[in-house]
């Protein structure tokens, strides 16, 4: 019997899944442990209207106080989990503590990576959290400032952006040879790339940044790149490592079977921690979105509620799907892209910057990218789950 089911991890992935126990009809405890001390929030507003002052804290709560109250759950906030007992199905806990459970849902999300002596600098941030975005807002919020961005990731020109947008100097430093290139390709990334130039700030790629000075990034090459401050956004790494000892499998994050199952009864996992087969795509995936980690905190409470029953469980077989928000353009992306893509034009035209685009690979769709184009984007998630073969997508797009 099913009398205490531990959350740990109090982001999206977490909530849904306390929303889902309950809507699933589970009546026993709830007790979810998270490492900030603030209650579920938005993440997404952090580089965006959080971060250029628009919205404050309150409005990026995920949940109103009086809907959580009804959720009934005791929240141990502001501690972290550092070990998992399998066996004696017990989560320790960084205040000496220990929770035992009969079922647990592991969505202890990512942490951003750093560079080296990193910590050293002051002026050199991350933006992860809620108190980073405060504390990046601080420092941008007047404009004046001389902002590089290392790293042209979502988190990464998201930051430029609204760093831009506030009246800041920016440049971005990346590594490879185009910003985004492996979430949508080297050429979907140079169009996006060209809406930052649009708006004075620099993307430049096949850049290696060798360290941190004061007041200055160093780059490969031996130039310095002056800054008031520097956002490291080269990435994230799934927050793993008070699970190891525990005899589950790490592989770049949390591998689960397809049902989100992590191996041991009436364990889940959900969020940017997991690593899992999706039978859609017939690939392992690792997806560090909003819709993602929504999903599976759903799903993850359902299948763990169905295998206390004794039922089957189900399968998380999703098209993936996010967004992102950079000056006054939208884009939006469903599936899953690869290298060796073949990429075509369906719709607009990227010089205009309102375009979209559709991704094949071995004669199937295998994603749809939009710039500013929505109805030619969401309409191709129902093709995707068809399995459509991209000649027929392409002659869809033609007809739409």
């Amino acid at each position: 019997m099913i009398e205490r089911i531990v959350v740990v991890g109090a982001s999206l992935a977490g909530l849904r899944a306390v929303e889902a126990l309950r809507i699933g009809g589970y009546e026993g405890e709830i007790v979810v442990v998270g490492v900030e001390p603030h209650r579920p929030y938005d993440r997404p507003p952090l580089s965006k209207r959080l971060l250029s002052g628009e919205w404050e804290p309150d409005r990026i709560v995920l949940r109103k106080q009086d809907d959580m109250a009804s959720l009934d759950v005791e929240w141990r906030l502001g501690v972290a989990a550092t070990g998992l007992d399998t066996d004696r199905r017990s989560i320790a806990l960084s205040d000496g503590s220990a929770i035992g459970f009969d079922g647990a849902i592991l969505a202890t999300g990512a942490s951003p990576r750093m560079l080296p002596d990193q910590g050293r600098h002051d002026h050199v941030v991350v933006l992860r959290t809620l108190d980073d975005s405060l504390d990046l807002r601080r420092r941008v919020v007047n404009g004046g400032r001389r902002v590089v961005v290392i790293g042209a990731g979502f988190i990464g020109l998201e930051v430029a952006s609204t760093a831009r947008l506030l009246g800041n100097d920016v440049v971005v430093l990346e590594a490879a040879p185009a910003p985004l290139g492996h979430a949508l390709g080297n050429e979907m990334g140079a169009a996006i790339a060209a809406v930052h130039a649009d708006h004075g700030v620099e993307v430049r790629c096949n850049v290696a940044v060798e360290g941190l000075a004061t007041g200055a990034v160093l780059v490969d090459g031996g130039w310095h790149e002056h800054a008031d401050v520097v956002v490291v956004g080269i990435g994230v790494t799934p927050a793993t490592d008070w699970l190891n000892g525990s005899g589950l499998r790490i592989r770049d994050g949390l591998v689960c079977r397809s049902d989100l199952n992590v191996g041991v009864p009436l364990v889940y996992a959900a969020g940017d921690i997991v690593r899992w087969h999706n039978p859609l795509f017939d690939e392992e995936m690792r997806i560090e979105h909003w819709t993602n980690a929504s999903e599976q905190g759903a799903l993850a409470a359902a299948n763990l509620l169905a295998e206390g029953a004794e039922q089957p469980t189900t399968p998380y077989a999703p098209v993936p799907f996010f967004w992102s928000e950079q000056y006054d353009r939208r884009i939006q992306f469903l599936g899953r892209a690869s290298a060796g893509d073949d990429v075509r034009i369906v719709a607009g035209s990227p010089d205009d910057r309102q375009f979209a685009a559709l991704y094949g690979r071995a004669g199937r769709l295998r994603g749809v990218l939009g710039m500013n184009m929505p109805r030619h984007v969401m309409p191709f998630r129902n093709h995707l789950l068809a399995g459509i073969g991209f000649g027929e997508a392409l002659a869809l797009a033609a007809e739409s």
